[in-house]
């Protein structure tokens, strides 16, 4: 459903507030300025051209978006109450961090936005600080030209035939290597928090070419220098009719959930408005618009995609139930002792 959130509704819960506290109402708030982060690219593009502007223009604000990652050392040099940020915009396993830091709200509620009534599951998980606005499946990108057996499964990605064509991230800086050990762990232990035998299987993939960013492994990949690299479903789809020699498959025990989360600053000094514009990108037009520009799954389960879109990505119960969400509260307090044994393992 379409929120309801408009800009009076905004103004009339701030003066409620500021009542409520004993501080005087002043009329100049109603041009209040919003801080966020976001993505550049494709992403950036269309949120300056187009989803901020319209945010704007309908609450009669201004936005101010900072694309310069990384936001948490930011946002934690900034005071508690005049942080550097209302919004925060990141992947889960950093909302984690900044909640552990006190620099974000643990939950957000339908009370708060509205629109949270109609996402899916996964985007208000025990798994989830704050909101997922959009998520990315995590599977297997390949060369289409290299004659490869059939990949139907993550332990295809062992096969010997693949050695040295293999592409993987840096442990310690991303978290879609670090998700892929915790899934190691599940495929050949006893589940995700199981490391000896997923570090003994990642010992198994070497040698493997390594990247710090998704970017760069989509880069490998359309060089032709892996055959087969750990990617999510965008990252593939975005190439979409440019006649690019490769695709996406999602392993038949499940896709990692990359999720794309916002959340609120505990100090926003605008926390109506914060919540207004979770709301608002949580809203079935914008995301949809998103959606389609970059390839990322809705988490709105109302958002009505066209047809391309709608045959690959994650927007009904049957798909996003193989989406695999990882503990990152679990991970990020084990990251020292994984982070060392992977150094090892990686020099070996």
């Amino acid at each position: 459903m379409t929120s309801t959130f408009t800009r009076r509704t905004v103004l009339q819960s701030a003066a409620i507030g500021a009542a409520a506290i004993g501080a005087p109402w002043v009329a100049k708030a109603q041009a209040a300025t919003l801080k966020i982060t976001t993505w550049g690219g494709k992403w950036g593009d269309i949120m300056k051209s187009e989803v901020l502007p319209a945010f704007e223009k309908e609450m009669k604000c201004k936005v101010e978006a900072d694309q310069a990652f990384p936001y948490i050392p930011k946002l934690a040099a900034s005071p508690p109450k005049d942080p550097l940020y209302d919004v925060l915009h990141s992947n889960s396993n950093e909302q984690w961090s900044a909640l552990e830091q006190g620099l974000v709200m643990d939950k957000i509620t339908a009370k708060e936005v509205p629109n949270i009534k109609d996402v899916y599951p996964y985007a208000v998980s025990e798994k989830i600080v704050g909101v997922t606005i959009f998520t990315s499946a995590v599977g297997l990108g390949f060369r289409t030209d290299r004659n490869l057996t059939p990949i139907k499964s993550w332990k295809d990605f062992a096969d010997p035939k693949l050695s040295g064509q293999r592409g993987g991230y840096q442990i310690p800086v991303n978290s879609l290597g670090q998700a892929h050990l915790m899934l190691l762990g599940q495929l050949y232990g006893k589940g995700m928090t199981d490391l000896d035998p997923a570090y003994k299987a990642l010992e198994q993939l070497k040698p493997m070419k390594l990247v710090d960013f998704t970017g760069q492994m989509e880069k490998l990949l359309l060089q032709g220098e892996v055959a087969v690299g750990i990617i999510h479903d965008s990252g593939v789809y975005r190439y979409d009719g440019q006649n690019q020699p490769i695709d996406f498959v999602a392993p038949s025990e499940g896709v990692l959930s990359l999720e794309q989360v916002l959340n609120v600053t505990p100090g926003s000094k605008v926390k109506e408005l914060a919540f207004a514009y979770i709301d608002y990108m949580l809203r079935p037009d914008v995301q949809k618009k998103l959606a389609e520009a970059v390839w990322y799954s809705p988490a709105n389960k109302n958002v009505k995609l066209d047809p391309k879109y709608d045959a690959k990505l994650y927007n009904t119960p049957e798909k996003v139930a193989q989406l695999i969400q990882v503990d990152w509260k679990w991970f990020n307090a084990h990251k020292d002792e994984v982070d060392a044994r992977v150094a090892r393992i990686m020099r070996g």
